[in-house]
């Protein structure tokens, strides 16, 4: 049952992914540029954030524990920002399924070879070529999408 309740989460966090690229982009629309609509989405999220672990009654890390993280653990706050500009500044352009059909193929591609080589600390997980068939039909279905 817990695989089960995982892939149903994933799932819906998948599911959300579009919304948040409409909901953006029309963010974008009355604020005019995709960067700040995506400080508004990172300033909401962290509120929002902020208050689930405010409820949960969270311990706050200490900065010992947070200068122990590896430098480029520090990157995800960036990364994040990236994607979600990217996905504000394409949305309005080129819809928002074709939109997300080249980040999950662009996010299938690293992770292949974020498995295959156990980067960032990740456990190796060989590519097969059953999963590499899996890629090359979800880049055939972006074309598909696309057109």
């Amino acid at each position: 049952m817990e695989i089960l309740a995982f892939v149903l989460l994933g799932l819906a966090a998948g599911a959300v992914l579009p919304v948040q690229a409409g909901v953006n982009a029309a963010m974008r629309e009355h604020l005019g540029r995709p960067e700040w609509a995506t400080f508004v989405n990172f300033a909401v999220g962290s509120v929002a954030l902020a208050g689930w672990l405010l409820l949960q009654q969270e311990p706050v890390p200490t900065l010992a524990q947070a200068t122990r993280a590896p430098w480029w653990s520090w990157t995800g706050g960036l990364l994040g920002a990236f994607y979600v500009t990217v996905v504000i500044l394409l949305t309005p352009r080129l819809g928002v399924a074709t939109t997300l059909a080249l980040a999950i193929a662009g996010q299938l591609v690293a992770a292949l070879a974020l498995d295959h080589y156990g980067l960032l600390g990740l456990a190796v997980r060989a590519v097969s070529p059953t999963k590499l068939v899996g890629a090359a039909l979800l880049m055939a279905g972006v074309f598909f999408i696309r057109r």
